[in-house]
């Protein structure tokens, strides 16, 4: 059992550091008014160790709250002489380390507190849940309190994640450096190319495996710096880049898909796609070179070659990507009722399928409608199985359309 005197050390541990004379209930605060030890303390000049006192101080400062309360500590300092002859300093006021700092308001616990609270809110949200945890202060003293968090040591990590990003799009960049197996950010570094990062990685040795994208210049400065390091790609940059090429094969035998979906009438966009197919195709044919196609067509020199590639304009046809809605369990409800009256308002077949249990809005049937997906003839896929044909990786995507289109093809003529 601790006796009622002991329940002061109890409840300002932390303040052990000094000679508590007593405690003061206030009403909406705490006042703790404590006293330094007889102790000498060192001229924070020439370093002298000196007791002699030539005055005393109030200093008051703010504690970590008890209660729910504020603490307000009044701490009586000494003002002592510096013995030793020709200091700068005849006096100095007596500092508390580790809890006093010098033209600080608040006790270092305290700050360390505020600075966990900050580190996570900053500016308006740390002020708001400090004034909740009884320590008042202004989204200006937050922000000040942030500035002041030491930054952790920078370490080296075994596995080193490198990324460019862009602070200004097309104009500036910066480069990313993490640490793959935590996702812990190491350092940033402003620019991207490889002098930034050789410059980075030439004093941080240790670095084993570098994850990186197919940057050319990223991994030219890792085999300039790091001869030894294992260069690999990350895996976001790995099944985007495999993304992409499967769409493009996917597109590419769009010919092969024509068969499947019904043929629709050309639109503007696949009329003018065809259209420009043409032209470039008309120009090369004639000898005229992709830079000066360009140039006569107003065109990218990219947009040239990527229509110079491809064979057929057909190639180029995007075929539109449907997804699961609502509406797909009603489809054949719809299909009979437009056959039996093409002129049936979409009012009128919406009333009907909200019978049947529809959930969706009368702007999601039209578009299904006018898309020409309740005539379609390509099978309703469930949403279950769609996020799950989602799921497979996309190599079997690519393997499975391939094999569809070899087993579609019409044999060739004799």
């Amino acid at each position: 059992m601790l006796k009622i005197g002991d329940l002061t050390g109890v409840a300002f541990a932390g303040l052990s550091a000094l000679l508590i004379q007593g405690v003061n209930d206030e009403d909406h605060l705490i006042r703790v008014m404590p006293r330094t030890r007889d102790e000498p303390v060192p001229c924070p000049v020439c370093g002298t160790l000196t007791g002699r006192v030539h005055g005393y101080g109030i200093r008051t400062v703010t504690d970590v709250p008890v209660d729910g309360r504020q603490v307000v500590v009044s701490v009586q300092v000494r003002r002592l002489v510096c013995p030793a002859w020709g200091c700068p300093r005849q006096t100095f006021r007596e500092q508390v380390p580790g809890l006093l700092e010098r033209y600080q308001r608040r006790t270092s616990r305290l700050t360390g507190q505020l600075g966990a609270v900050v580190k996570e809110l900053a500016g308006r949200a740390g002020a708001r849940l400090s004034a909740a945890l009884a320590v008042t202060i202004s989204r200006s003293t937050a922000l000040r309190l942030l500035k002041r968090v030491p930054l952790p040591p920078l370490r080296t990590p075994r596995v080193l994640g490198v990324d460019d990003f862009a602070l200004k799009q097309r104009h500036r960049y910066a480069t990313i450096l993490t640490d793959a197996e935590t996702g812990e950010r190491v350092d940033v570094l402003l620019g991207r190319g490889a002098d930034v990062l050789e410059t980075w990685l030439r004093p941080h040795p240790g670095v084993e495996i570098v994850c990186r994208d197919g940057s050319g210049a990223y991994g030219e400065a890792i085999r300039r710096a790091l001869p030894d390091a294992v260069q690999v790609s990350d895996r976001w940059h790995l099944w985007a880049n495999l993304c992409d090429k499967t769409l493009a094969e996917v597109r590419s035998h769009s010919a092969c898909w024509a068969t499947v979906n019904p043929i629709r009438p050309a639109g503007v966009r696949e009329q003018s796609t065809r259209e420009r197919w043409q032209q470039i195709h008309d120009l090369l044919n004639k000898g005229v070179g992709l830079l000066e196609c360009a140039r006569r067509l107003n065109l990218s020199l990219n947009t040239v070659k990527r229509y110079a590639r491809t064979q057929q304009p057909e190639a180029l046809r995007r075929a539109p990507r449907y997804r699961p809605t609502l509406v797909d369990p009603y489809r054949d409800h719809l299909r009979e009722r437009r056959a039996a009256d093409s002129a049936v308002a979409v009012q009128q077949l919406f009333r009907e399928i909200k019978e049947l249990g529809y959930t969706g809005s009368l702007n999601l049937l039209y578009r299904y409608i006018t898309q020409g997906r309740a005539e379609g003839e390509r099978p309703v896929i469930p949403r279950a199985a769609w996020h799950a044909s989602c799921s497979l990786t996309q190599t079997g995507c690519v393997t499975a359309t391939l094999n569809w289109c070899r087993s579609s093809r019409p044999p060739a003529p004799n």
